[in-house]
């Protein structure tokens, strides 16, 4: 075990589940005071960082919120194989404060390298993201800058980095080795930077003004003016940039970047951090199904884009793209009367080359095919008769398949689903027609209770259903009735059994509503795996209340358990980019999905109650109200995985 040489004050242990984490991970019943020589005014640039603040790590399965306490640092060692990304978090905690309130620290992280000279590169492989909480909650996780970036630390509270790190599917499997170096550091420029006085904020526009009042009337003007505007407004904008309020970024008229080496080399906190990575390779399509909605009209609003314009297929292209990393198979959604919806993965028509492009992509394991028109206009008529005709001569017409109704509650919407499968079915009699639901029609019983009902729905739907995908939240804690609903199908005919989550199941079950346990939405996937589903369906990344700022503040819907339907933020309510903001549970998706693919790889050479066996056997998952609370477990159960197929 390697720490920072520094001692680190602790006096209580964290409370499991309130500052997140648990107390497995490197808790010291020990008690060490700091030093008390650190008094006046600090500079950190002649003090030992380790002297200044805590830094340790944590799983990512913690919920690193601003109470948690330090633990002592200690060498990080992760496992991951081909095409696979793990992540973990750094923390940090002000023993002082220097420079102001709480302190500035620069964050660097090396490339990791391996004995044989290959490289994860920082940028590419490696990327770091500060832990932002939404309703106190750690959740948010905005990008930093790289190679080196600046924070500030507030007194009293604990900052989090996530880092991630992506192995490529061709990356020489062995042992990695790189380090995070955290100082100490003033925090002048950035302080000057957020909080410029009025005077020099009056200043400032005013030069900026001048420089647009020269640039912007060139057009039309004789060629000598143009050339004399451009000079004179460079020189407005040179007497900008060496103004003080920019003195800070030029040393000798050159950008400082980062700290002198040998300052760092002196100073800083070093976090190793060591990576095997095995000969696994994840399969670029993902064994299991996981089709999420993204609300096309949350996007007009917020990004103010109309329906069907250029910008508009743009801003839906680049969510497409953006969750396609996340082993996720998106589809865009809009919501009818009564729970009718319209989902489409393409907006574009089947016979437009960007529809191939879309459903031919290997990382996509599933597609939606609009019932309707996604575009109004042109030739509506036998507009699904064509689209299906087109895309059923495809070799990936397999991953289609049609979600037309959510949750049907009574006899007619069962039969507007029947109605408008018969449509589908008769245009392509292998077409898949997904149907999500909790209950039977409730003004047509189909049994003498409402469960037995549930059950019955299959046989109430066929043929105009395949995927039957029915809510965990019906359940409960009994498992044992998941037999009873897959007794129901036919698999001999194409029928599959499905499962999602929403507002249902609540604690303690696995979900992932903004609050509960890393575990708990990790848990998710291994609940899927062990319970025999071959998809999942959920409703929402993007649900949140109507805006129509990019960077309005995100609320949550009303009469929603927080976090539900939301997975991801505007880049623009953090920074100007126009990158989401993925979510710590949109992270742990991905990971329960990786879970999955490790689980898989298992069962094909011992069985799938072997698999089972393993993940009761580490502790992981028992039961929706029984899986491990602590991370270790699923080190182990990975751990285990590995060295069964090590050669």
């Amino acid at each position: 075990m390697e720490n920072s040489g520094n001692p680190q004050e602790m006096t209580v242990p964290p409370v499991e589940g309130v500052a997140g984490g648990g107390t497995a991970y490197g808790w010291s019943d020990g008690v060490v005071h700091p030093s008390n020589s650190l008094k006046g005014s600090i500079d950190p640039t002649e003090v030992p960082s380790a002297d200044l603040l805590h830094v340790w790590w944590m799983p990512s399965t913690a919920n690193v919120g601003p109470q948690e306490m330090p633990r002592p640092l200690e060498h990080v060692t992760l496992l991951a194989a081909r095409n696979e990304r793990e992540s973990v978090q750094i923390a940090m905690r002000p023993k002082v404060s220097w420079g102001g309130s709480g302190g500035a620290v620069q964050v660097q992280c090396s490339d990791l390298c391996s004995p044989s000279g290959d490289r994860l590169v920082v940028g590419e492989s490696l990327k770091l993201r500060r832990v932002v909480s939404i309703l106190g909650v750690p959740d948010a996780l905005v990008p930093l800058d790289l190679p080196v970036s600046q924070i500030s630390l507030l007194p009293g509270e604990t900052t989090a980095i996530w880092v991630s790190i992506d192995v490529p599917s061709t990356q020489p499997p062995g042992q990695y080795e790189g380090e995070l170096i955290i100082t100490a550091t003033k925090a002048d420029a950035e302080s000057r930077a957020k909080c410029l006085g009025k005077a020099e904020r009056r200043q400032l526009y005013s030069e900026l003004k001048n420089f647009l009042e020269i640039v912007e009337p060139i057009d039309g003007k004789p060629l000598d003016e143009v050339v004399e505007r451009v000079k004179s407004a460079t020189t407005t904008l040179r007497s900008i940039f060496q103004s003080p309020s920019f003195c800070e970024f030029f040393s000798d008229g050159h950008p400082v970047d980062m700290m002198d080496e040998d300052a760092i080399s002196d100073l800083s906190v070093r976090v190793k951090l060591s990576l095997t990575v095995w000969d696994f390779v994840l399969p670029l399509t993902p064994s299991l199904p996981a089709v999420f909605g993204i609300s096309d009209t949350v996007i007009e609003d917020r990004f103010g884009v109309e329906h069907g314009t250029d910008e508009w297929y743009e801003a839906l292209d680049h969510h497409f793209k953006w969750l396609l990393q996340y082993r996720i198979s998106p589809y865009f959604c809009r919501w009818g009367d009564s729970m009718r919806v319209l989902t489409y993965t393409c907006p574009w028509p089947a016979h437009h080359p960007k529809s191939d492009e879309y459903f031919s992509d290997p990382r996509l394991a599933a597609y939606a095919v609009p019932y309707s028109q996604v575009v109004p206009g042109g030739a509506e008529k036998d507009y699904l008769q064509r689209e299906i005709e087109t895309l059923k001569t495809k070799t990936h017409w397999k991953k289609a398949y049609f979600y037309l109704w959510d949750e049907p509650l009574n006899l007619e919407q069962f039969d507007n689903i029947r109605n408008m499968a018969c449509e589908v079915q008769a245009y392509a009699r292998d077409a898949r027609i997904l149907t999500t639901y909790y209950c039977g029609p409730s003004d047509a019983p189909l049994a003498s209770n409402n469960f037995e009902a549930f059950v019955k729905v299959p046989k109430f739907l066929r043929p105009h259903t395949q995927i039957y995908c029915t809510s965990e939240w019906v359940f409960g804690n009994r498992e044992d009735l998941v037999k009873d609903i897959i007794a129901e199908l036919q698999p001999e005919n194409g029928e599959e059994w499905w499962t999602y989550v929403c507002m249902g199941p609540s604690d303690p079950h696995p979900n992932w509503h903004l609050g509960m346990r890393g575990t708990q939405h990790r848990a998710v996937m291994w609940r899927v795996w062990k319970e025999g589903g071959t998809g999942f369906l959920y409703w929402g990344a993007n649900c949140y209340e109507k805006a129509t700022v990019p960077s309005a503040e995100v609320c949550f819907r009303r009469g929603l358990p927080p976090g539900d339907g939301v997975l991801f933020y505007p880049g623009e309510v953090y920074s100007t980019s126009h990158e989401p903001v993925a979510s710590v549970r949109l992270e742990r998706i991905l990971s329960g999905l990786q879970d999955i693919e490790y689980l898989k790889l298992y069962a094909s050479r011992y069985g799938k109650e072997e698999g089972v066996a393993l993940l009761e056997r580490t502790g992981l998952y028992m039961g929706p109200e029984r899986y491990t609370l602590e991370h270790m477990s699923i080190d182990i159960m990975r751990g285990e995985i590995f060295n069964a197929f090590r050669c």
